[in-house]
């Protein structure tokens, strides 16, 4: 949803008020006449925000060998076969998978809570709020700041542990139902691809409520720590009015969200990088990633 505001802008039609930009990447025009070699320049550096995510080790590059014509070839080794795609299911929701299994749905609280690692970005202007309106709240952020005197854009995390036998693909296939069945909704991109290496079902779209048109980008992860299962859910949702301005700190909040497991092993420090020619202009950070569940 918010990874091109100007697609939303346009989904929306009147209800966006602005633009978003997009910046592309263009290579030189290769010329057919001989040039004069020209002095290095030292590239720019990109100045980011460094994200902490889990990631395995890199492969150890293999020098080739030459082989002699008629020489013994090894045999290839075995394709482990791939792992066939999720099928969406076309009825019933995740609660309703889950009941039908005999599955308990246990919900978290982020006191004390330690099971999960779970990474919320909190934008600036925004902050942590208490949400009624939001069943088994695990942690709920609005911008307190923007918005358009209607609707206040916000996401909420919620956590449930799963307590039963059931398949954890077979019940992520019913992950996209739940949203699909909001008022007057209108899809705009979806994904049963894994989160994290986790089952995950991503789906973002509009949709009607009091009269107001809203985005929103709705994520579910079954996540597993050690012998238990938990369901893990965000919901990012704004009005259609402002999702262009509110589409950087919307952006922060999904591609910023992680959820990850205490057994998995911490990532390898990552390399320094080198210092620009040229001092750079300060970066522009949206958003501080929040660890949710720590003790307070």
């Amino acid at each position: 949803m918010f990874e091109n505001a100007r697609r939303w802008g346009l989904l929306v039609g009147g209800f966006a008020a602005g633009t978003a930009c997009v910046l592309g990447l263009a290579g030189p025009v290769a010329s057919a006449e001989p040039t004069l070699p020209l002095p290095a320049v030292p590239a720019p550096a990109t100045v980011t925000q460094t994200v902490t995510v889990q990631a395995g080790a890199p492969a150890a590059a293999v020098a080739g060998s030459n082989q002699l014509i008629g020489s013994p070839v090894a045999p290839a080794a075995p394709v482990a076969p791939a792992v066939p795609a999720v099928v969406p299911a076309t009825s019933g929701t995740l609660a309703d998978f889950f009941k039908e299994k005999n599955v308990a749905m246990e919900p978290q609280k982020a006191t004390d809570f330690k099971a999960l690692t779970i990474v919320l970005p909190m934008p600036t202007g925004w902050s942590q709020v208490p949400d009624p309106n939001v069943p088994d709240a695990f942690a709920v952020i609005a911008d307190r700041v923007g918005g358009d005197g209607l609707y206040t854009s916000n996401a909420a995390v919620q956590v449930y542990k799963l307590v039963g036998d059931f398949d954890p693909r077979e019940a992520i296939s019913h992950g996209l139902v739940d949203t699909q069945q909001l008022p007057a909704f209108r899809a705009t991109n979806g994904s049963l691809a894994e989160f994290g290496g986790m089952p995950s079902a991503l789906i973002e779209g509009t949709y009607r409520q009091n009269n107001l048109t809203l985005n929103t980008s709705r994520r579910h992860v079954i996540a597993t720590s050690g012998p238990d299962k938990y369901l893990v859910s965000l919901s990012v949702t704004t009005s259609a009015q402002v999702s262009v301005a509110a589409g950087s700190a919307t952006d922060a909040i999904v591609n910023g969200y992680r959820v990850g497991s205490p057994d998995t092993p911490p990532p390898a420090p990552a390399a320094p990088v080198a210092a620009p020619a040229a001092p750079a202009a300060p970066a522009v950070v949206p958003a501080a990633a929040q660890p949710l569940g720590l003790p307070r």
